[in-house]
C-alpha cells in the first residue's frame, strides 16, 4: 500500500503567520493562522518591518500548534514546505528560514513554494477538484488568470500591469474612509449602495486580452470623490463602494469566462483573498450556470494566506521530484514562471 506523505506547510509572505499539516496534498489535518490585521489597522496597511517582527514572535508557537492540532510530532512529517516568494522580503525570510532549519534538523526534504502556486493549490484542499482548469487568482498583491494544465504545470494567460484587485480595494477603501483591510469593508457597505450610480472606466476589455489594470479605476474613483467634495455635494460612500466593486467584479468575471472559452476548458475556479468577495461569488456562480461551466472555489478559510495551500503545493512539487536546496533565498518579486 502506498505510504501517506505528510507535509508541514509554512506561510509568512505578508501579515499572516500560518502553519498547516496536510496529508497527500488534499487532506487538511490542521491549519493555524495568526493574523496581524489588528496590529496594522492603525497604519492603514501592512508595515513590512512590523510584520517581520511579529512573524518572528509567532512562528514557533504557530508551528507547534499546527502539529498539536494534527496530533503528530515532527518525526511524522515527511516534507517541510515554505513560501519563498513573492511577498515582503523580511516576512518571507522568517518562514523560509524556519522551514529550512526544521528540514535540516530532522534530515527531511525541503520544498520552497511559489505563493501564487499556493493559492491555486488551495482548490485541491478537502475535495476532489483537479486539473485541467482555468483559475483566477485575485488577492492584495496578485491578479492572474492561469491555465492549470496539470499539478505544477501552468500557462499564465493574463496578469495585472499595475495595481492588483485587492490592492485597489484597499486604496479605494482608504480614500472612502473605511479603513483597512478594504476588501471586507467595501463588500459589506456595498450592500447598501447603488452599483450603477457611477460608471467608472474599465481597462483592457478588448477581446482575447486577459491582463488587468485597476490603477485607472482607483484614480477615477478618487478624482470623482474629490470633485464632489469640492462642490459640497452630498456624498454617499455606499454608492461609491458599490459602483467600484461592481466594476472590479465585472472585469474579473468576464475575463475568467472568456479565458475558459478561449482555451475550451469548462472548469473554472477562483482563489486568493478577493475570492471571498460575496458579489464575485454570486455573479460568477450565475455566469457559470448560464455558460455551462463547472465552478469551484476553496472554502473561505483557504482564500486568505494560509499554510494549508503551501503544504498542498509543496506535496505536488515533491512527488514530481522538485526539492529545494537549503541555500534557497527569498525572492520578493517571484513570478509564476
Amino acid at each position: 500500500m502506498k505510504k501517506d506523505i505528510i507535509v508541514l506547510g509554512i506561510e509568512t509572505s505578508c501579515d499572516e503567520t500560518s502553519a498547516s499539516v496536510v496529508k497527500n496534498g488534499k487532506t487538511v489535518m490542521s491549519n493555524v493562522i495568526y493574523s496581524q490585521i489588528d496590529i496594522h489597522k492603525k497604519f492603514g496597511g501592512v508595515v513590512p518591518e512590523i510584520a517581520s517582527r511579529n512573524h518572528i514572535e509567532a512562528i514557533g508557537k504557530v508551528v507547534k500548534e499546527a502539529l498539536d492540532e494534527a496530533s503528530i510530532n515532527l518525526d511524522k512529517v515527511d516534507v517541510v514546505a515554505a513560501t519563498y516568494g513573492p511577498g515582503l522580503v523580511g516576512a518571507l525570510l522568517v518562514g523560509l528560514s524556519y522551514g529550512k532549519a526544521l528540514a535540516y534538523g530532522k534530515g527531511i526534504p525541503f520544498v520552497g513554494v511559489n505563493h501564487i502556486e499556493g493559492h491555486i493549490s488551495a482548490n485541491y484542499l478537502d475535495g476532489d477538484f483537479e486539473p485541467p482548469f482555468i483559475c483566477l487568482i485575485a488577492s492584495g498583491g496578485h491578479s492572474h488568470i492561469v491555465f492549470v494544465k496539470d499539478y505544477g504545470e501552468y500557462e499564465v494567460l493574463g496578469r495585472t500591469v499595475d495595481d492588483a484587485a485587492g490592492e485597489a480595494f484597499d486604496k479605494v477603501a482608504r480614500a472612502l474612509g473605511l479603513g483597512y483591510p478594504g476588501g471586507p469593508k467595501i463588500d459589506e457597505i456595498s450592500k447598501k449602495g447603488d452599483p450603477y450610480k457611477y460608471n467608472f472606466p474599465k481597462s483592457f476589455m478588448e477581446k482575447d486580452n486577459f491582463d488587468f489594470s485597476f490603477s485607472g479605476l482607483k484614480t477615477a474613483v478618487i478624482n470623482q470623490l474629490h470633485k464632489e467634495k469640492q462642490k459640497g455635494s452630498q456624498i454617499d460612500i455606499a454608492d461609491y463602494a458599490a459602483s467600484f466593486q461592481m466594476n472590479v467584479v465585472d472585469v474579473l468575471t468576464s475575463k475568467l469566462i472568456e479565458a475558459a472559452k478561449y482555451k475550451n476548458i469548462n472548469k473554472i475556479s477562483i482563489a486568493g483573498g478577493v475570492a471571498s468577495n460575496s458579489l464575485l461569488r454570486e455573479k460568477l456562480s450565475r455566469l457559470a450556470s448560464e455558460e455551462g461551466f463547472m465552478l469551484h472555489y476553496p472554502k473561505q478559510i483557504y482564500c486568505t494566506d494560509n499554510g494549508a495551500m503551501i503544504a498542498s503545493a509543496g506535496y505536488f512539487d515533491y512527488i514530481s521530484g522538485k526539492v529545494s536546496g537549503l541555500d534557497l533565498n527569498a525572492i520578493p518579486y517571484l513570478k509564476l514562471f
